[in-house]
């Protein structure tokens, strides 16, 4: 069995972390300023994390924000969280991906996270 290459963070590695959960950037970043988000608890699954986890690490989406806003003065911001491998988790240990977003980063922007399915990344405006 691999050893888990979030269960034990380096202090050098954390950007910010409270009692739950830590922050630190991403080795292999898409963008300046992609952190990853982690409980310090193994668990595969964003379902598994308890409800003081969950806020644990929405209190650090915050604090990542400021980081990149104070560092890279993003346009914008996609957050997101793979669960399984079918959604492309590789790390079976849940981390959620902070991935700040500039004008210009991609050719068009639009769907966002959609475009994990290419196919369904467009779709026709439907006024409210």
């Amino acid at each position: 069995m691999q050893k888990c290459p979030f269960c034990s963070p380096a202090d050098g590695d954390i950007t910010a972390e409270n009692d739950l959960a830590y922050a630190r950037f991403d080795v292999y970043p898409v963008n300046r300023g992609h952190m990853l988000i982690i409980p310090f608890r193994h668990t595969a699954s964003y379902f598994a994390l308890s409800f003081e986890e969950r806020a644990a690490v929405l209190d650090l989406v915050d604090r990542c924000r400021e980081i990149a806003d104070e560092r890279y003065s993003p346009d914008g911001y996609n957050i997101g969280v793979n669960v399984g491998e079918a959604a492309g988790q590789s790390v079976m240990h849940v981390h959620f991906h902070f991935i700040p977003r500039y004008c210009g980063d991609v050719e068009s922007a639009r769907g966002g996270i959609r475009a994990v399915i290419p196919e369904q990344r467009d779709y026709p405006f439907k006024p409210d």
